[in-house]
């Protein structure tokens, strides 16, 4: 059975902390509880969302949080992918049939 793991990116535009003015942060919050400011990576949510594509994560939805005040955005991209599958487990065989023969004479 497939099995899936998901990840969220967050987008938020909030007051910059050196300067006057607003910066855009990205945030990413992975399936382990993880939690890493990407900004680095990009300035624009096409391109964390296509790194993010080339590491086999699909969009599956996206919110925006119209309840902040003023200038704020909040973007949220909820991605998924396949789980890596763990190794197959191995049958344990029993010692116990083996084919009997029949001898006649």
């Amino acid at each position: 059975m497939l099995k899936w793991e998901y990840a969220l990116l967050v987008r938020r535009r909030q007051a910059a902390t050196n300067d006057i003015g607003w910066e855009v942060v990205f945030v990413w919050y992975g399936p382990d509880g993880s939690m890493v400011d990407v900004t680095p990576y990009g300035d624009t949510a096409l391109a964390h969302l296509n790194r993010a594509g080339d590491q086999g994560w699909e969009l599956v939805a996206m919110s925006e949080d119209p309840s902040l005040p003023g200038n704020n955005e909040l973007h949220r991209y909820h991605l998924k992918r396949p789980k890596a599958s763990a190794a197959p487990r191995q049958r344990m065989r029993g010692g116990g049939r083996s084919a009997r023969r029949t001898i006649s004479g």
